[in-house]
């Protein structure tokens, strides 16, 4: 098969785990480039904010798998795992009531800005296979995320939902920041929903989104974790 974007990839055994490590990390060697020696926390740091991605470990689960699950988080991956994987106690979630949890720091002038939480989680625990499509979904926003790749990630999130669970997620609105991250075939209802049940302000000449959002888009905002990536202070 094809190693398309967008989709599911199953890359076969334990042993071949090192190709989808290696892909990410070309990401921000390649297209970023970052340096990649001696430089973990950068290239994981990058992966985090930027790479919209998210692992699986479903069937046995094994102490393998476990390892395999912890070492996607380290390299900034989340990962969903099957409900077997409690037996090893383990589960990085994330509190959206802790706004200051989810504040991160502006590369550009080292500000703090308060974003979405995207990723909520690092490590989730996965009741049921249609639990798990719908939180991969969920994963893989990230604060970097531009108009278009956010509309894509927000139509799957809500497609998935809508199919297996017959509703919207509850928390669509907080990955909102401007009108056109909006799913275009649900475009006008979510821009009514969004005045009338949550008090947002729309321009309904321009269709435009006037307060409300947790932040505004911006193109060129540079997320991080680390104080040392900052290239200028205010």
């Amino acid at each position: 098969g094809g190693f398309d974007g967008r989709n599911i990839c199953n890359i076969g055994s334990c042993v071949s785990n090192a190709h989808i490590h290696g892909a990410a990390i070309k990401v921000a060697t390649i297209f970023a480039g970052r340096n990649e020696r001696a430089n973990y926390d950068d290239i994981a740091d990058y992966i985090l904010s930027k790479v919209g991605a998210c692992g699986v470990a479903w069937g046995a689960y094994s102490q393998k798998a476990a390892s395999i699950a912890t070492g996607f988080n380290r390299l900034g991956v989340p990962a969903v795992v099957q409900s077997h994987s409690v037996m090893y106690r383990r589960a990085f979630l994330g509190r959206t009531d802790k706004k200051e949890d989810w504040e991160i720091i502006d590369a550009r002038d080292g500000s703090r800005v308060y974003c979405e939480p995207a990723p909520e989680h690092l490590l989730y625990v996965a009741e049921t296979v249609e639990e798990c499509m719908l939180m991969m979904a969920k994963l893989c926003f990230r604060p970097s995320d531009n108009s278009q790749g956010r509309m894509i990630k927000l139509t799957h999130y809500c497609d998935i939902c809508m199919k297996y669970f017959g509703c919207m997620p509850p928390d669509w609105p907080i990955y909102v920041r401007h009108a056109s991250d909006l799913p275009l075939k649900w475009k006008e209802d979510m821009m009514k929903e969004l005045e009338s049940k949550y008090g947002w302000e729309i321009d309904w000449k321009r269709k435009a989104i006037l307060s409300g959002p947790i932040r505004k888009v911006d193109v060129s905002f540079d997320p991080t974790n680390i104080e040392r990536k900052i290239r200028t202070k205010k």
